[in-house]
């Protein structure tokens, strides 16, 4: 009986929660994040700002559970892309082609979204650490099945994966994208996958 009322208790709990992040994250990708206040939340939810605080201490809070959100999405991706049925080389293609394109159309597209992702970079927040280390993870496994298959060249696959990160950098990172998207001095996207993966394999 306990457990079935703490089991209900914490399941609207989490009701509580996913709605006050709805409504949030709509807020900031209307209006902007730093337009939006805590009780533009509330209000949107017909609710006091009390009681959006007694689950959230703060609207940056609240943010870190949006970019969370957002982050799972991405490594949902990255995951997906990383165990699928073809080659190391394609599936970190797939990886790095897909990270490309949700940057370009979810961050930069939606103005007021990029907002968001750049404050919390510029944060550092936790979440984005946690986020790297996971897609690090990730692309370790791959590069070391394909030096398992004959595919890379024999090396430290952590070592090679938070290299590969770095060497692809400009293609993820929301800032790098939107700065380098219109230059034309800059390695097209296709160019410096080819050139990360030609370095794993020499």
């Amino acid at each position: 009986m306990t457990e079935t009322i703490e089991n209900t208790l914490e399941a609207t709990r989490q009701e509580n929660v996913t709605r006050i992040l709805d409504a949030a994250e709509r807020l900031f990708r209307h209006y902007g994040y730093a337009k939006t206040t805590v009780a533009d939340i509330a209000r949107d939810l017909g609710m006091s700002p009390a009681n959006v605080y007694r689950f959230f201490a703060s609207k940056v809070e609240i943010h870190q559970a949006i970019c969370g959100r957002m982050l799972a999405a991405s490594y949902q991706m990255a995951y997906d892309a990383c165990h699928l049925p073809i080659s190391a080389s394609d599936r970190l293609r797939r990886f790095v082609e897909g990270q490309y394109q949700m940057t370009v159309d979810t961050m930069l597209d939606q103005e007021k979204v990029h907002e968001m992702v750049v404050v919390a970079i510029e944060r550092d927040w936790h979440v984005i650490e946690k986020h790297v280390d996971s897609i690090h993870a990730l692309i370790a496994d791959v590069i070391r099945e394909g030096i398992a298959s004959g595919e890379f060249v024999e090396q430290d696959a952590d070592v090679a994966s938070r290299c590969f990160g770095a060497a692809t950098m400009s293609l993820c990172h929301p800032q790098m994208v939107a700065q380098c998207l219109a230059k034309t001095n800059r390695a097209t996207v296709d160019e410096l996958i080819e050139f990360t993966i030609r370095a794993l394999k020499k």
